[in-house]
């Protein structure tokens, strides 16, 4: 049969039988009858029913009309069950009846096997299967079916858009049978730098990802900024140094170094401006710093840069002090907690720049506050040296922390 039905419904009638009103031909696609009464189109007709050699099974896909029966193809005659293949001429008179037929049964078996298997061999008979023509779906009206598990097993139809919303769960939304990301959607949860992930689409393929916000915030990482376990910082906070030349302290009123002097190495040279610290006994010298306001308040350390003007090569050793003083606070307070640095063994050579190592940590006495004016005093600390004569300080340099980079 050419023109196939597949799962259509075809009409019947109880107890229908009518006759030939002219000889059927062989290929005649008309069938002409004295009534078609409670047919209509399509339909299963078999022509002289009673008859072994002349039985045919003909489907009606084209116009019934109330005298006759019209097929489409000649492919539609001679149906599975008729006495031949072709060639049967039905007379006038002859009889037309509308019977159970295989291919009734066929059919209604084609329109189940789209849902369900009907095939006994296969060992899954009856079990749910969909075997119809792939589709475009229409999101927002297009619908499913689905076992209602609420309501013993029975199968339904659901909206797919309703499927969506009810599936749209933290960090989703849907609309019209979409699911989309939205963030308005999520749970608020803390942040773990070091240990969660960040959803983000890959330019290389368009794809959905994930990677972890310490990997995301390195890969950020510009100049200037340090990344560590998924945290920015500013490169610039840490830690940072004040130059101090001896030009800018002065010797103590009590116990004090030498005066500034300004010395000549040799002429269309580097002169220097020194602060000479006597060997035999404590000397000091003092300067004040108004520290930045992004210092952290913490402790200092510092290096000394001093020379000698003979080649003795006993070792000097300086310690530094320092009182932090707020607007309105005494000044007249003692210093205390020297840091000292290691001892360290000039060179043996006149004028050589001598610079010792990093100092211990020195604790700023008062309370310090941003913005503070942090009087110092440093001294040669000869219980730790062993330098015979004049130990020429050049200048210090001081490291301090900071915890920010703006003057407040």
């Amino acid at each position: 049969m050419a023109d196939t039905r597949k799962a259509a419904e075809s009409t019947t009638a109880n107890a229908f039988e009518t006759t030939l009103s002219s000889q059927l031909g062989a290929s005649d696609l008309t069938v002409n009858v004295a009534s078609t009464t409670g047919l209509a189109s399509p339909c299963y007709i078999v022509v002289e029913p009673d008859s072994a050699t002349q039985r045919e099974y003909i489907f009606i896909d084209g116009t019934v009309a109330s005298t006759s029966f019209t097929t489409s193809t000649v492919d539609n005659r001679y149906l599975s069950g008729s006495a031949a293949g072709s060639g049967l001429t039905h007379p006038s008179g002859s009889k037309v009846r509308v019977a159970p037929m295989k291919q009734h049964f066929e059919d209604i078996f084609d329109a189940l096997g789209k849902v369900v298997d009907t095939a006994y061999s296969s060992g899954t008979a009856g079990e749910v299967i969909f075997d119809v023509a792939a589709g475009v779906a229409d999101l927002a009206a297009d619908e499913v079916f689905i076992r209602d598990a609420n309501d013993s097993n029975k199968v339904k139809r659901e909206a797919i858009s309703d499927i969506m919303t009810n599936a749209a769960g933290s960090g989703l939304a849907a609309a019209s049978g979409v699911l989309s990301v939205d963030l308005n959607e999520a749970t608020a949860g803390t942040v773990n730098q070091a240990a969660d992930s960040i959803l983000f689409i890959d330019a290389d393929d368009n794809a959905t990802k994930k990677d972890t916000v310490s990997d995301f915030v390195d890969a950020i990482n510009g100049s200037g900024i340090d990344a560590s376990s998924g945290t920015l910082v500013n490169a610039a906070i840490g830690k940072q140094s004040i130059w101090v030349p001896a030009a800018a302290m002065y010797p103590s009123t009590t116990t004090g170094c030498s005066e500034l002097t300004q010395v000549e190495t040799t002429a269309g040279r580097p002169d220097l401006k020194v602060l000479d610290f006597a060997d035999g006994a404590d000397s000091y010298a003092q300067f004040s710093i108004a520290m930045p306001s992004y210092w952290n308040e913490g402790t200092i350390t510092f290096k000394s840069y001093w020379t000698v003007t003979g080649t003795n090569t006993g070792t000097v050793q300086f310690a530094l002090e320092g009182l932090a003083v707020s607007s309105d606070d005494p000044i007249n307070t003692a210093f205390s907690n020297p840091a000292v640095h290691t001892a360290l063994a000039h060179s043996g050579t006149s004028n050589d720049l001598m610079v010792s190592a990093e100092s211990a940590a020195c604790t700023i006495q008062g309370s310090p506050a941003a913005g503070d004016n942090v009087f110092f005093r440093i001294t040669r600390d000869i219980s730790g040296d062993t330098q015979t004569g004049a130990a020429r300080l050049i200048g210090i340099k001081i490291f301090y922390t900071v915890d920010d980079v703006h003057e407040a």
